[in-house]
C-alpha cells in the first residue's frame, strides 16, 4: 500500500473511488441530466458506468469536470441538510 502518503482529512475525493463517484453521480442525477451536465458520449449514449469508467480514466479533463460536479453534489447536499 501507498502508506508513504500523508492522511488527506480535508479532501473529500480522498479515498473515493471513480467508480463511486459515477455511481453517486448517477443516482443522484440520472444518466440524462448527467449528460446534459457534463455532455459526453459515454453519458449521452447507452451510458453505464463500466463505460464511464472507461472513457473517463483516458480523459483527464472529463475526470476533472466529474469530480467538480461530485463536489458541488455534496456541498449541496451539506447546505441541504440531506447528507
Amino acid at each position: 500500500m501507498n502508506e508513504s502518503l500523508p492522511p488527506q482529512p480535508r479532501n473529500p475525493l480522498h479515498g473515493v473511488t471513480l467508480e463511486a463517484i459515477v455511481t453517486a453521480l448517477s443516482a443522484h442525477y440520472g444518466w440524462e441530466d448527467l449528460g446534459v451536465r457534463i455532455p459526453v458520449r459515454c453519458f449521452t449514449h447507452d451510458p453505464s458506468v463500466n463505460s464511464s469508467l472507461k472513457f473517463l480514466r483516458k480523459t483527464p479533463w472529463a475526470r476533472e469536470k466529474v469530480e467538480s460536479l461530485y463536489l458541488f453534489m455534496l456541498r449541496e447536499a451539506r447546505r441541504n441538510g440531506t447528507q
